[in-house]
């Protein structure tokens, strides 16, 4: 009975929400809210202690950070969890897992995830994705209630699930950021512009083409990695890659200083 009252509430919320909302948040709101989410995210997850990872992590993310272009509040933190992912918010706060760290193998593969993470920021692809979410009801069934029902999360993702302390709005963008399913047309471009931040930021960008190899080898016939779960595929990212690639060796022969393919990741 309880539960039934609460999905009839939900539904009358959502039915409320979806009527008298815009579909094209303000970008400020969204980038409060992603603040909000992050902060929830830091303070619920166990930060590495890895000093090595985490100084490379400490080189690359502000050089990707200037190549972008953009002035936000950047900031990111190194977490300690097997899974093999990464993601960049609104507004330029980044997270790294431990468990993609050994599957990168160099600096510059770490310069290539920023860059596509980033990428997805400086081309409002989780605007996009939220007001997506508002328009299917994902983010409509927590605005103003809750994150999860009988004590269930709305969201798989171990992102997700450290964000116990968010409620309204908020709640609403995390969930439909952390279970994002970005079109293909957003990772081809985050594809394309993160190659071409990471040459900007002095990484050899053809590593950007093994890197994906490798992601995909990670998956060991399995299940892909949450980073690439929603990706082009294999045979289609490395064509792009290989395509805008010459255009990517002009941007990093110019390239201030010229990092190569960095620090070897152990």
């Amino acid at each position: 009975m309880r539960k039934s009252f609460f999905l009839s509430f939900v539904f009358c919320f959502t039915f409320l929400f979806q009527s008298c909302s815009s579909l094209n948040p303000d970008e400020s709101d969204i980038n409060a809210m992603a603040l909000k989410a992050y902060n929830e995210v830091k303070t619920q997850a166990k930060i590495s202690q890895n000093a090595e990872w985490t100084a490379m992590l400490n080189r690359v993310a502000p050089r990707i950070a200037k190549a972008s272009g953009k002035n936000f509040d950047w900031e990111w933190m190194l977490i300690e969890s097997p899974e093999v992912n990464a993601w960049c918010m609104p507004g330029g706060k980044m997270a790294v897992y431990t468990g993609i760290m050994p599957v990168l193998k160099t600096e510059a593969a770490l310069a290539a995830v920023l860059g596509h993470e980033v990428a997805h920021a400086t081309k409002k692809h989780g605007k996009q994705s939220y007001a997506r979410a508002i328009k299917g009801n994902l983010a409509g069934l927590v605005i103003g209630a809750t994150t999860s029902i009988g004590g269930q999360l709305l969201c798989k993702s171990e992102s997700c699930r450290l964000l116990t302390g968010l409620g309204g709005a908020a709640a609403g963008f995390a969930i439909a950021f952390f279970d994002r399913k970005f079109s293909r047309g957003n990772e081809t471009e985050a594809d394309h512009f993160g190659q071409e931040y990471m040459a900007r930021a002095g990484y050899d960008p053809a590593e950007a083409i093994k890197l994906w190899e490798r992601m995909g080898a990670a998956s060991g016939g399995k299940a892909p990695p949450e980073f690439i779960s929603t990706h082009p595929s294999d045979v289609t990212r490395k064509q792009n890659l290989t395509k805008w690639l010459p255009e990517a060796r002009k941007i990093y022969s110019k390239a201030p200083e010229q990092h190569g393919l960095g620090q070897e990741i152990k």
